[in-house]
């Protein structure tokens, strides 16, 4: 071997003697979707257990929650747009301690309650987060961003003293039996929409007039489909019925959680899928109260048996008729359960992918579980299911599936847009 040589090699092998000379710094764990599930796990059993809430409010909290947590996570990986423009995340910032900050910060303001449970569990997440500049310096941004939310919405109308007024009349809603209950939550068509420009936006038509076609194909299909004692409504009918007939933010927000599994998704595609389905879910829901508020039309409940007095020679009364389930104490039009699903499962589709593969679980019915790939066989089950339970007219359903629907469309062209970088 010439001496050059000799010299060359010998260079070399002392250049590689510092990368092994020294202990290796460990690399940090890698950054996964379940604290995104976690958090939201921890938002809905919180939410829940408010006794001070109407179940309504757990809709707008899970989404404040989730959009603090995007606007954390896409801050620290900026693939996607944020909700909102912050301060820049700092860099090499932890997006999992940032998310678990941020989700734990909204948690405590909204639920102050629970400050105990949710401090633990902000200690749970953090666990997993080596100590150092990353992890300090993502739960300090996650913190900002989400009193930067907090800030936002601090007078978007929330429990603003609205009242339902309308007298009794003939097409007008008014409390039903057994509890004859005022109307819930009033106030929730008045709140500032989170991603839509305003309710008037994607406002529903008006609802069939009492003498029209169309009210009596409702009338009469909910009559003879939805009574407690229907001898028309099969035995399936009935399964699909109640299987859509409990808590429907439990039921979208768990499948959720499956889907973050089941489709391997990173921290920030866990984060936009989350954000996305409930800020929509919510604006969904605002749009629905508002147009409850506005129309005040009367439940199938309150139709059939004041038939009589609807004007229309085509309908008949029944005083004794009663629904599948219990009819819950606000106007029928439009349907909310049809909203959340309408707009939950299109986001999924938009998010996702077309083949939704989602599995649902029942809240109502302990251990009943359905499969969707496609959205329009779900949502059409849910339209009727409704009415299959008595407590809507098909047209309440169908205008709040085409509501859930456009607005998701319409946020899909507006939001959550990736921005082509990395990181």
């Amino acid at each position: 071997m010439s001496t050059v040589r000799r010299v060359a090699v010998a260079a070399a092998a002392v250049a590689l003697i510092p990368a092994f000379a020294g202990p290796v710094e460990a690399s940090p764990p890698p950054e996964t979707a379940s604290v995104i599930s976690d958090w939201n796990a921890i938002a809905t059993t919180t939410l829940l257990g408010d006794t001070g809430e109407a179940p309504q409010e757990t809709f707008i909290y899970v989404a404040f929650t989730h959009a603090a947590m995007y606007d954390a996570v896409v801050g620290v990986h900026p693939r996607y747009e944020s909700y909102r423009r912050h301060a820049p995340a700092p860099r090499r910032a932890s997006a999992t301690a940032a998310a678990a900050a941020a989700g734990h910060k909204i948690l405590e303001t909204y639920s102050p309650y629970a400050q105990s449970a949710l401090d633990s569990a902000l200690a749970t997440s953090l666990a997993g987060v080596p100590d150092g500049a990353a992890k300090t310096a993502g739960i300090a941004y996650g913190e900002q961003v989400a009193q930067d939310l907090i800030d936002l919405r601090a007078n978007d109308g929330r429990y603003a003293p609205v009242q339902y007024t309308r007298a009794p009349a003939p097409g007008v809603w008014r409390p039903t039996p057994p509890l004859n209950a005022p109307m819930a939550v009033p106030w929730l068509g008045g709140v500032t929409p989170l991603l839509a420009r305003n309710v008037a936006q994607f406002a529903p038509p008006a609802p069939p007039a009492l003498t029209s076609r169309r009210y009596t194909r409702d009338l009469t299909e909910v009559k003879a489909l939805g009574s407690a004692t229907s001898t028309a409504r099969t035995p399936a009918q009935t399964d699909t019925a109640l299987f859509f007939s409990g808590n429907v933010a439990v039921q979208v927000n768990t499948a959720l959680r499956d889907q973050a599994a089941t489709r391997h998704l990173d921290i920030v595609d866990a984060a936009r899928m989350f954000a996305a389905v409930n800020m929509t879910v919510l604006d969904a829901l605002i749009v629905t109260w508002q147009t409850k508020l506005d129309r005040a039309y009367w439940r199938p409940i309150t139709a059939i048996q004041l038939a009589d007095t609807d004007g229309n020679p085509a309908t008949a009364a029944d005083p004794s008729w009663t629904p599948l389930l219990t009819t819950p104490n606000y106007p029928d039009y439009v349907s909310g359960y049809n909203a959340v699903i309408a707009s939950s499962s299109r986001t999924l589709e938009n998010v996702v992918g077309s083949r939704l593969n989602l599995t649902l679980t029942s809240t109502a019915v302990p251990g009943a579980v359905r499969h969707y790939d496609d959205g329009r066989v779900l949502r059409a089950e849910v339209v009727d299911a409704r009415i299959l339970l008595g407590i809507h007219f098909r047209t309440a359903d169908t205008e709040a599936r085409t509501l859930g629907v456009d607005l998701a469309d319409w946020v899909n062209c507006h939001y959550f847009r990736p921005t082509g970088r990395r990181g």
